[in-house]
């Protein structure tokens, strides 16, 4: 059996999709079963349930490959450098560590991508130019960023067979909520500026491990499990285990979280 795309457009409907939604999406392809056109078949499903209107989003990050090399300040080996291609949102590949799905919606005809390599993210539809402009090169998932425009669009996430803690969005709440001894991360990265290559100094809180020693590895599924107790919509995609999930709602209840977390902590 092989799914096709109307019968995921209806998959998505009967999840809560509508016409004009603004959404993140996480995908694990394999849980999803096998489709005709393979992911692809899936981008065009949900790309005609939001419709012309609608914007397709998904964390991309990029597949840089150095990070081992990286020494206890976030600074690369010079003799590295000069064999590390910069970053360019036009054409750097999605990090592999987010399966197929990424690399298909960056690639996507008319995608756009923004401009911060570690927490880019590519968007398609009427509202992709102004998610992916002005992404800052610090704090990437902070004020101003795709995450936090989706948040003040009122937008929504939604995972196709994806782990529950593979919610990106989270790593915007953990940016927001007010908690002491967060991990901050610093690293050289090369950017194509103009056609030219530029190492720059990044800094980010820590988006590997938890922001905050003590927290369990996978306690994003802990918040999305408990926040589905209450909010958001759970259904199939294909084969799929999939849910929907307010942006705005679940940000705000992820601060809740955490805060709550660190003051039992004290």
């Amino acid at each position: 059996m092989y799914w096709s795309q109307p019968e995921l457009q209806a998959h998505l409907r009967q999840l809560g999709l509508k016409a004009g939604d603004e959404v993140m999406l996480h995908a694990a392809m394999r849980q999803v079963g096998p489709l005709l056109n393979g992911p692809d078949a899936l981008i065009a499903a949900i790309l005609a349930v939001i419709g012309p209107e609608g914007t397709l989003l998904c964390y991309t990050n990029w597949d840089q490959q150095y990070e081992d090399a990286l020494d206890a300040s976030g600074a690369l080996p010079s003799m590295l450098k000069p064999h590390i291609p910069p970053f360019d949102p036009q054409c750097a590949r999605a990090s592999r560590d987010h399966g197929v799905m990424a690399e298909h919606v960056r690639s996507w005809p008319g995608a756009l991508r923004s401009g911060n390599p570690g927490a880019s993210v590519a968007a398609i539809g009427a509202q992709a130019a102004w998610y992916t402009e002005a992404h800052p090169m610090q704090y990437g998932y902070g004020e101003n960023s795709p995450f936090a425009r989706l948040v003040a669009r009122k937008g929504r996430v939604l995972l196709v067979g994806a782990p529950l803690d593979t919610v990106s969005l989270l790593h915007h709440a953990e940016h927001l909520a007010d908690i002491p001894r967060k991990r901050v991360v610093r690293m050289e990265v090369p950017l194509r500026i103009e056609g030219e290559t530029f190492w720059v100094w990044q800094e980010e809180f820590d988006t590997c491990d938890p922001v905050v020693e003590g927290l369990a590895d996978d306690y994003f599924a802990d918040i999305v499990q408990s926040f589905l107790l209450q909010d958001g919509c759970l259904g199939e995609v294909g084969h799929a285990a999939s849910v929907l999930l307010p942006a705005d709602r679940l940000v705000s209840y992820a601060v809740d979280w955490l805060e709550n977390w660190s003051n039992q902590q004290a």
